[in-house]
């Protein structure tokens, strides 16, 4: 018998709000965290929008400010939101063992320091690569190699290792956009084979620098509605032009379900499946068919055993281009069947933008907190229909619904398909 996987604490920094409530308002609310970059200077770029995080610092959860900063955007970011979950959880006033608690995310790179890597470069080939004495005289600054490693996707997940005394597994993948879902998934199957008693998961990630800007506009993918950016992101839309970058981290404290209720924690819902696949196609065009995104949806549903009329609502990974809008609803008809059109599907990236990485792991607080309240995120800015996108996909306004089961798909540059199910408590034993 597998062990049960519950959520007894969860955490957001992100362009809708610094914590976890502030974000589901302006969700329900309809409102949209896009606008004019300000990061940096944008101008000349196709696309000057993002969603970024604004008036946000690690001294809002207690942290010293002269210390992280100098830490990734990412970093912070993550930090911000574990703060919130593991305070949330209680798991620091328990009687855990540390080399039971683990870290495990997905986590993308921080914000580049492009002065940094250039000055290091520079130093290199002038120098050799071996001489520490030779770059000091030339003025190099030690600090912008460590600036330059604070940058590394494996960073934020050493640093909550540290913040929190967790001494047990330690994992960070990258894959693209289905990254924290991956994460929170992994984290799940650690806790179910019995290799750790809490996970800290989730992930974080910013792109918003002149690389990343550079990146997504050579691939044509980015909005480039600057002047009205609250209504650029517009999954499932036919004007839809492109996705909004987004910026943030979620992290979610999932915990061994008899550890949990024995210290009488509060429990925010269950991991009850996990799916992932791979596309085994092109490395930046989701399969046509959707063979990927149909085998994890498939698979996180055997995986908790549930029947297509048990699943109330699916958040979809839903960017707003027109080949993934068109094909995660064609995996949808595939998964759900003549149910498609009566299962409720939104995007909340039409309100925060894409947050990459850190994307999945958000998308499944969501998910949570729509079985909690009993009401369904709207996709904005629905207003023209798409053929290719005829399903029910809660178009402009939040929806009450009672539901008991959700799934929050995430689909990433490689092929990378994840799928996690959460829902309400199970009764009875781990199955």
């Amino acid at each position: 018998m597998r062990r049960r996987v519950v959520v007894t604490g969860m955490g957001v920094v992100n362009p809708l709000g610094h914590n976890v409530e502030t974000m589901w308002k302006a969700l329900i609310e309809s409102r949209s965290g896009v606008g004019p970059i300000t990061i940096f200077d944008a101008t000349g770029y196709p696309t000057t929008i993002a969603a970024e995080v604004k008036d946000w610092n690690v001294s809002l959860v207690g942290e010293d400010r002269s210390y992280w900063d100098k830490r990734g955007r990412h970093t912070r970011f993550a930090v911000g939101a574990a703060k919130q979950a593991v305070q949330q959880s209680g798991i620091l006033d328990s009687s855990f063992d540390p080399t039971r608690i683990g870290v495990y995310l997905g986590a993308g790179e921080g914000n580049q320091n492009f002065q940094s890597f250039t000055n290091m470069v520079t130093a290199g080939v002038e120098e050799g690569p071996f001489s520490l004495s030779k770059f000091l005289k030339k003025g190099f600054d030690i600090m912008d190699m460590a600036a330059e490693m604070e940058q590394e996707p494996n960073m934020p997940a050493a640093h909550l290792a540290a913040l929190f005394n967790a001494q047990g597994p330690n994992s960070n993948c990258l894959t693209a956009c289905a990254a924290s879902s991956q994460a929170v998934g992994e984290a799940t199957e650690l806790i179910r084979c019995g290799d750790a008693d809490v996970m800290i998961a989730g992930g974080c990630h910013s792109m918003i620098h002149p690389f990343g800007l550079t990146g997504f506009s050579l691939l044509t993918t980015l909005s480039e509605r600057n002047s009205d950016p609250t209504r650029a992101s517009r999954p499932f839309d036919k004007d839809r032009d492109g996705f909004v970058l987004g910026e943030g981290a979620a992290i979610v404290i999932l915990e061994e379900y008899e550890r949990a209720r024995q210290r009488g924690a509060t429990i925010y819902g269950e991991v009850l499946g996990y799916g992932s696949t791979a596309d085994a196609y092109r490395i930046t065009d989701i399969h046509p068919e959707g063979r990927g995104a149909i085998g994890c949806m498939k698979q996180a549903i055997a995986d908790a055993k549930l029947n297509l009329d048990e699943i109330g609502y699916v958040n979809a990974h839903g960017t707003s281009t027109a080949v993934n809008d068109r094909t995660e609803t064609l995996a949808c008809k595939g998964v759900f069947g003549d149910r498609a059109k009566l299962t409720p599907v939104s995007s909340t990236k039409s309100m925060m933008g894409h947050l990459i990485a850190a994307a999945g792991a958000t998308e499944m607080i969501c998910c949570l907190l729509a079985i909690r309240d009993e009401i369904l995120p709207p996709t904005i800015n629905q207003e023209t229909p798409d053929p290719n996108c005829d399903l029910d996909y809660v178009p402009n306004v939040a929806r009450p619904s009672k539901i008991r089961v959700a799934l929050n798909n995430s689909f990433g540059f490689g092929g990378q398909n994840v799928t996690l199910a959460v829902g309400t408590l199970r009764n009875g034993p781990g199955v």
